[in-house]
């Protein structure tokens, strides 16, 4: 599909509106700030899922894995497969908390889907 906007052609691949993101996960013991801190500072990313009827479960994500598909579009419309300890869980991105001025992403709140 082309958009004329202004002076410019926007150019938009419909074939990858289906894609379906699998993000590796580990579950995290240690709570709190300065865990998130060291974490962080290990190259990862903390984060939670929660929703109605299940227990809230805090995890970590390796932040190269996410860089990069969240700047996607549909990384936050569409479901997301995170794969925590073996096991599958279908989940979709309810709030990211990034940095102020550097490209990191500090935060992730999942939603059971």
């Amino acid at each position: 599909m082309v958009e004329n906007a202004g002076t410019y052609l926007l150019f938009y691949d419909l074939s990858e509106k289906n894609m379906s993101y699998t993000i590796n996960a580990q579950v995290r013991t240690d709570l709190g700030k300065g865990s998130s801190r060291r974490l962080r500072h290990a190259g990862q990313v903390p984060a939670v899922i929660y929703g109605p009827g299940k227990e809230a479960v805090s995890i970590s994500i390796i932040h190269k894995d996410v860089i990069n598909l969240q700047l996607n579009e549909d990384f936050y419309t569409t479901d997301l497969t995170l794969v925590i300890d073996g096991k599958e869980v279908k989940v979709r991105v309810q709030d990211v908390q990034r940095h102020a001025f550097k490209p990191m992403v500090e935060h992730f709140d999942f939603k059971y889907a």
